[in-house]
C-alpha cells in the first residue's frame, strides 16, 4: 500500500491550497484517512481525519472552519482544502491511513508535502 501527497507550495497569508493524497494498492477494507502536519521543531499533530465507515470527520481546533477533508473513492484520493492560511500553518503535511484490510491491520504514511505560508 502506498500514499503520495501533492499540492504543497508557497502561499501568502489568507490564501488557499488544496492537498491531494493518492492511495494505491490498498486491499478492500475499512480505513481511517488522516492529514497530519509537522512544523519545524514541533511534534507531528493530527490536522483532520475521515473514516471510510460513515464518512465521519474530525478536525483539530486550530484549523476548524478553515480546512476541509474529503475523499473521492472513484479516484482513490483524499483531499485537504485549506483556506485562510496563516503563517502558523507552515509545516510538512503528511497523509496517513490505518485500518483493517484483507490481510490484517495496516498503517501507512506518505512522504509529506511542504506548505509554506509567508508574505
Amino acid at each position: 500500500a502506498q500514499l503520495v501527497e501533492s499540492g504543497g507550495g508557497l502561499v501568502q497569508p489568507g490564501g488557499s491550497l488544496r492537498l491531494s493524497c493518492a492511495a494505491s494498492r490498498f486491499t478492500s477494507g475499512s480505513y481511517n484517512w488522516t492529514w497530519n502536519r509537522q512544523a519545524p521543531g514541533k511534534e507531528r499533530e493530527l490536522v483532520a481525519s475521515i473514516a471510510d465507515t460513515g464518512g465521519t470527520t474530525v478536525y483539530a481546533n486550530s484549523i476548524k472552519g478553515r480546512f476541509t477533508i474529503s475523499r473521492d473513492n472513484a479516484k482513490n484520493t483524499v483531499y485537504l482544502q485549506m483556506n485562510n492560511l496563516k503563517p502558523e500553518d507552515t509545516a510538512v503535511y503528511y497523509c496517513g491511513a490505518s485500518g483493517h484490510g484483507l490481510y490484517g491491520y495496516l498503517e501507512v504514511w506518505g512522504r509529506g508535502t511542504l506548505v509554506t505560508v509567508s508574505s
